[in-house]
């Protein structure tokens, strides 16, 4: 039986949609995990696995990305399938043509979908409308492809993931919500420390808070970074200006001033912390070149698996 067979007969997780990781249970967000180390075993052996051999699946980007479409590109062609590029000039997708017919006649096309754009509506709005599974690559509310990512890397460094504590610093945006929903899931504290006024979505906190409960994770928010990294396991940020606020920067700049993962707030850490970030990076503003390209980052491992924790989202929703 096959990895994608024995996903589908495990978890039926063929033809759902992956919008943010609320959807899915905490065995379901660990089988994958698991799923994803061993197709990224299999691929470093040279070992064929390919689950999609004949499918296509539409990559839709609203929003332009270097590791998004690298990973998901590459990613389908190692699973045996085809990718197809469709950027915003491409396709009439809410403008010329309602989400719904965009939806109806590409789900005639493909196999699967990933889009990645700006307003989450839109990304629920294709999973409504469409017949074939959708993968939310990116909104401007959750990125949970790069946090299944982020807790694969975290998984594989550590050996284990519930009573663990993740730091985030800096903007309560998508990546601070989907790692708050990822932590609530399986079990790792999340705390976030933000300036005022840039925190995370209240009603995300209160839905990570929520599901905590059967975890026995802490999802808390805090103002003081210090607060936030002591005893963490992992430093985690992101840019002050995420795409689409990039005429907010220098108001940014000052706002979060307070808020650079440099070496002396690492000193808060335990000694064998883990520094993360999504990427983009910007040295010297949200992390300092010590911290970033010093030995307890992971960044580059990190961007890897995207590609493997995607192959695995793939082969078991699309396979």
């Amino acid at each position: 039986m096959s990895l994608s067979e024995q996903t589908n007969k495990c978890f039926n997780l063929s033809g759902r949609d992956f919008i943010e990781l609320t959807d899915y249970t905490t065995e379901e967000i660990q089988y994958l995990i698991d799923l994803a180390i061993e197709i990224k075993r299999k691929q470093k052996n040279g070992e064929e696995y390919q689950p999609l051999k004949g499918k296509t699946v539409g990559l839709i980007f609203e929003k332009s990305s270097t590791r998004t479409r690298v990973s998901f590109e590459v990613g389908t062609y190692q699973l045996g399938g085809h990718a197809l590029f469709l950027s915003k000039n491409d396709i009439q997708l809410g403008r010329g043509e309602t989400i719904a017919d965009t939806a109806g006649v590409m789900s005639r096309y493909l196999d699967g979908i990933m889009i990645r754009t700006f307003g989450h509506d839109k990304v629920v709005d294709l999973a409504r409308y469409a017949t074939v599974p959708v993968i939310n690559g990116l909104s401007d509310l959750a990125h949970p492809c790069q946090v299944l990512a982020d807790f694969q890397t975290i998984y594989e460094y550590k050996g284990e993931l519930k009573g663990l504590k993740l730091a985030y610093v800096g903007d309560g945006n998508n990546m601070a919500h989907s790692l708050m929903i990822g932590g609530a899931k399986l079990g790792v504290h999340v705390s976030v420390a933000s300036p005022e006024g840039y925190e995370p979505d209240p009603q995300i906190v209160v839905d990570a808070q929520e599901i905590a409960k059967a975890t026995g994770a802490v999802i808390e928010v805090v103002r003081d970074p210090k607060a936030a990294v002591q005893d963490a396991d992992v430093i985690y940020t992101d840019v002050w200006a995420s795409m689409g606020f990039e005429e907010e920067q220098k108001t940014r700049e000052n706002a979060f001033k307070d808020y650079q993962v440099d070496e002396q707030l690492a000193k808060c850490a335990k000694p064998d912390y883990l520094f993360m970030h999504c990427l983009p990076a910007h040295r010297g503003e949200e992390v300092s070149e010590g911290v970033i390209d010093g030995e307890n980052s992971i960044i580059f491992d990190q961007a890897e698996n995207r590609l493997h924790a995607q192959k695995a989202l793939m082969a078991a929703l699309i396979g």
